[in-house]
């Protein structure tokens, strides 16, 4: 008889940490606080004199050591997993439903080795990402996918929202202003024109510059538990419609807010949609029994493989974000926007929007169900990338700890050859 994995066994009922993940788990914490720390000293030590200067060069060496520290984050979560926790994205493709690729679509984003075997992506770089939500490590992996997307370093420009309380946090928080992170109090009435306002600021910037960027954001708004299950299907109750098995009902307003504020500045701005599974959390299971990021990253337990399956949609054609030529009511006052950034939208939009959402969400809850059944995300004939969650030079491991010096001479050098 073959032993139950440590993965599929609730973590209340695996048996005690040895002595040998003990001391795994302190280096762990060592090595993780030493590299966040290096992290801040460089933002504060080497990057932030540079922002106070009143020159042009001088800023630019700002924003692109900012850059550099928070591709230093992507790339300690890839190390810290590659150390700690191994496992594997496990990609596919949605070819049939709402933003399915075409054939001709994968063959150019798909990275194939000298045998015809995918390896890798190279998708678009500006785009807003959202996912179900069912552990908090979901944020930790999205991230680290980010850094496998493209060639284009997009993990270098991941923006999210966070709790404004988290603002001060001792050096965590620090670096998350550094990154332009969004913070808002979680009331829609005073987040709702900060959070256009910034996102129509990072789309100017991205579109001027011809940089990548991803914003991520989870719609469902907080976990799948026994605490939020009753109360998505209450509200399912209340408005008569639908309730999900696997996850909670998404709520619309953020994304459509953020798309509309992006998508005047963006041309050609891509929603990415992930429906992500893990294996051993059981039908109508809940993955914080699980998987946490102590059990993943301090108990070495984590998931064999983090199914993704992604579908694509071009924002101003496939996504039904509403009229924003002529759309009405109140706006900020950026006068430095190339559009006024709008902050209220017309109710019939937001219901063809909700709408929309839901069906999305309704096919993503159908994928879950055939995830348990066949073990894949996608149909029997979608491609599937394997990719290890390691990074992909070993000089990488020096910009984990922010040994940014090195990158510096390296860069110099190969200059001075060309």
């Amino acid at each position: 008889m073959t032993a139950t994995p440590l993965y599929a066994i609730p973590i209340n009922k695996r048996p005690p940490r040895t002595w040998d993940t003990i001391l795994k788990a302190a280096l762990f914490g060592i090595l993780f606080s030493w590299a966040c720390l290096m992290m801040n000293v460089t933002q504060f030590v080497f990057m932030l004199p540079l922002r106070v200067l009143p020159f042009r060069w001088s800023r630019k060496l700002y924003y692109a050591g900012i850059r550099y520290t928070k591709g230093a984050f992507g790339a300690l979560q890839i190390l810290m997993s590659q150390w700690f926790a191994p496992t594997t994205l496990r990609v596919t493709f949605e070819t049939e439903g709402m933003g399915r690729f075409t054939q001709e679509q994968i063959d150019q984003y798909v990275v194939r080795d000298s045998q015809g075997h995918p390896v890798a992506l190279d998708l678009p770089t500006k785009f807003v990402l959202i996912a179900n939500h069912q552990i908090y490590s979901d944020w930790w992996y999205a991230w680290c996918f980010t850094y496998f997307m493209s060639r284009h370093d997009v993990h270098r420009y991941v923006f999210i929202t966070l709790k404004n309380s988290l603002r001060w946090v001792p050096i965590v928080g620090w670096g998350m202003q550094f990154f332009k992170f969004i913070f808002l109090a979680r009331s829609w009435a005073s987040d709702r024109q900060q959070l256009a306002t910034d996102l129509a600021s990072l789309g100017r910037e991205a579109e001027r510059e011809g940089k990548p960027l991803c914003f991520l954001l989870y719609p469902e708004g907080t976990l799948v538990s026994k605490d939020t299950r009753p109360r998505s299907k209450k509200y399912a109750d209340k408005m008569g419609i639908t309730d999900m098995k696997n996850m909670l009902l998404p709520r619309s307003t953020g994304l459509h807010y953020s798309l509309r504020s992006l998508a005047p500045r963006i041309p050609d701005l891509r929603l990415f949609d992930m429906t992500v599974a893990y294996p051993g959390i059981p039908p109508l299971g809940y993955g914080q029994d699980y998987y946490t990021l102590r059990s993943i990253l301090f108990d070495g337990v984590p998931p064999p493989a983090v199914h993704i399956h992604l579908r694509m949609f071009d924002v101003t054609k496939d996504v039904p974000i509403g009229d924003l030529a002529d759309a009405s009511g109140a706006r900020s006052p950026d006068l430095k926007a190339r559009r006024i950034v709008e902050v209220d939208i017309p109710s019939e939009e937001k219901e063809v929007f909700d709408v929309w959402l839901r069906k999305l969400w309704q096919e993503k809850d159908e994928a879950i169900d055939r995830y348990f059944e066949t073990g894949t995300l996608g149909s029997e004939d979608s491609p599937i990338v394997e990719i290890p969650l390691k990074l992909r030079r070993k000089r990488e491991i020096l910009d984990a700890f922010c040994f940014f010096w090195l990158e510096g001479l390296r860069n110099l050098w190969s200059r001075m050859r060309r």
